[in-house]
Formats: structure tokens, sequence, C-alpha cells
């Protein structure tokens, strides 16, 4: 699970550097491959070990305890998380060296531990979600929800879909998002979920959001 972007600086040399750093009962293992600066991997981990234990709290406290940071110069994505393992393009991190609340988004990933990725648009709109609510340096990475356009859907993922799960946190349920997550994970979703949680059909609550998108 990750995103793709669209373009691919030129791969980074090689110099490969992993440590282990451990704190509160959670350990994280880093290697970095690149010419990543050090100082973007430490905050990196600064914001794993801030914002990591918030999700386990809230989502999911049987979450893995210990995780792996790839810091890769092959990788063409911008990042991506399997099981207990994210790996990060190191082009990527070059080249934007303030996108550090990927983290978040990733690691969210982890904490998910969805058994499955369907459906994608709802996995990826909750990583999201979580990236704008957590996200330590979102402005400064220049990360942001989009404006609400009648063009979209709330199966258009990612940051769509997060601000209508924000929109939807704030007017409709305010628990909404933790029943989701969970109901992903033990996969009992289904397109029945939104009304038995909310009384409404998904369609019903995108038109009430649309009618009045302001957050």
């Amino acid at each position: 699970m990750g995103c793709t972007k669209k373009n691919s600086p030129p791969t980074p040399s090689v110099r490969e550097v992993t440590t282990k750093h451990s704190q509160n009962g959670l350990t994280l293992n880093v290697t970095n491959n690149s010419t990543v600066a050090n100082a973007v991997v430490e905050k990196m981990i600064n914001t794993f070990f801030a914002v990591y234990p918030q999700l386990v709290q809230r989502f999911n406290n049987e979450a893995a305890k210990e995780l792996t940071f790839l810091i890769d110069p092959a990788y063409n994505g911008v990042a991506a998380a399997s099981g207990n393992s994210v790996r990060f393009s190191a082009a990527w991190l070059l080249s934007n060296p303030a996108d550090i609340d990927v983290v978040v988004h990733e690691i969210m990933h982890v904490v998910q531990a969805y058994p499955n990725y369907n459906p994608s648009w709802l996995t990826e709109g909750i990583a999201d979600y979580v990236r704008y609510k957590y996200g330590l340096q979102n402005a400064a990475g220049g990360w942001s929800l989009p404006p609400f356009s009648a063009a979209q859907r709330y199966t258009d993922s990612y940051r769509v879909t997060a601000r209508f799960l924000a929109w939807l946190e704030m007017k409709v349920d305010a628990n909404l998002v933790n029943e989701l997550d969970k109901r992903m994970r033990l996969q009992t979703y289904n397109d029945a979920t939104w009304k038995t949680l909310t009384g409404k059909t998904i369609d019903e609550l995108w038109q009430m959001y649309a009618q009045n998108p302001e957050l």
C-alpha cells in the first residue's frame, strides 16, 4: 500500500547505514541506502515515535511494536508499506525533504493491518485522513486536503476521501472513522456499513457533504 509519484529524479548514489531506535516499548529499524541527509532521517524517526503510539492507542492496540524503514534509491514510488516494513523513495525524499509526514500515512497502513486491500479507496482515504489529523509538518511539506469540487467522488481515494471522512467525523459521527477502520480489519465492512453506522447510505452522506462541504 502506498503512493505513486509522477516524476523520478535521478537515482542517488548508495551508502548504506542501518540504525536501531527504541522508545517506550517500540523499536524502529532504519536502513538508509542513499544520500538522504541524516537530518531528514532524524525527523522521520522523531515523527514515528511521536505519532505511532497515538495511532496504536486510537485504532489498533495490537499493532506491531517493531517496524522497519528502508530508504531505497531503487524504489520509484513515493512510499509503500508491507507488513511491518515501510519503503521510502530516496529520490522523493531528496527532492522533497520537507515531506516528512509521508511517514504518518505509511505507518497508519501498518496500524490498519487489514487482511486485504479492498476497498482500496477507503484504505488510502483513512490513511490520508490520519495524515491530516496527526501530521506534524503537513504545511511545511506542501500537503493539505483539497477543496471540494463537484467533479469529485468519495471513491477518488487519498485526500479526497480523507476530506470526506474528516467532514463526516465533524458533522455526522465523531466515532465513524474508528468504526470503519475496525470493520475493515475484521473484514465485516460492506456497502451497508454506512447505513448501519449512520442511518444513511454513503451516497446520501456524499450528497449531504456536497451541499455543505465546509470543514
